[in-house]
């Protein structure tokens, strides 16, 4: 089944934010009335982080029962750890370091110096996210995973033209020769994103209204990794004016 994807557009960046903010605290709110647990995969980037930011100011914030909630990233930096241009080091300023999780429930990627190298480190988050899945699985399933877009339209580390959009087994993957750096980093494959049952894709700026309108046009996944990017419940892109200038006026929704 296709589920349709949506596109919110915001007049600027702290009402997307913010707007995203509220609606994933009443989200996982009613998500927690349902089930015991949900996992929730974050981005990085200036939005990204934006949105934890506006969660974490909001005065909602504690309404969610945060040690009920798991987090995982879909993609980092293979930096040491605590260095400021990792998305775990990002996440915990802006937010996690202010709430009630459990820090067995942060599921940061493995960090340079913590593993003997890029494929070994792969397996060991590989082996993280099994450990949290139901029997037979090999991942949890993801209730909502964030993920912005880049003016290539690459979304976590999975940069078009490259080898690891195309792959299509296994959870994680060992990423060399990033076009942006740093050049070595980790990321979920397309198949665990898309496993999501919601996946929510935040950006900003003129400069990604190219890789927006190619994603909604139906450029090729390997061309434009966005344009693969679908949960298995929702497909939402918030976005701000700017990068909705060349989106087709019918996928323009108020809300969903």
């Amino acid at each position: 089944m296709t589920t349709q994807r949506r596109v919110l557009v915001h007049p600027d960046i702290p009402s997307l934010t913010g707007s995203v903010a509220a609606r994933f605290i009443t989200k996982v709110i009613d998500l927690l009335d349902d089930k015991p647990e949900v996992h929730v995969v974050l981005t990085g980037g200036g939005v990204g982080t934006g949105i934890l930011r506006a969660i974490n100011e909001s005065g909602a914030r504690d309404s969610i029962d945060w040690a009920r909630v798991h987090v995982w990233w879909g993609d980092e930096r293979w930096l040491p750890r605590g260095d400021a241009e990792r998305n775990d080091f990002q996440a915990a300023s802006a937010l996690l370091d202010h709430v009630a999780l459990l820090p067995e429930h942060v599921h940061a990627f493995p960090a340079a110096g913590e593993a003997d190298d890029l494929d070994t480190a792969a397996l060991a988050h590989a082996s993280a996210l099994a450990a949290h899945a139901a029997e037979g699985a090999e991942w949890p399933v993801f209730d909502i995973t964030f993920l912005g877009i880049g003016p290539d339209g690459h979304i976590a580390s999975l940069f078009p033209d490259a080898e690891g959009i195309e792959v299509t087994e296994g959870s994680v993957i060992a990423v060399r020769n990033a076009p942006k750096p740093p050049p070595e980093r980790l990321s979920l494959t397309l198949g665990a994103l898309n496993s999501s049952d919601r996946i929510w894709l935040a950006l900003a700026g003129a400069d990604k209204a190219s890789a927006l309108g190619l994603a909604l046009a139906g450029a090729r996944t390997s061309q434009v990794p966005a344009a693969g990017a679908r949960g298995i419940k929702r497909t939402v892109f918030f976005v701000d004016s700017a990068a909705a200038a060349e989106v087709p006026d019918e996928l323009i929704g108020q809300e969903y």
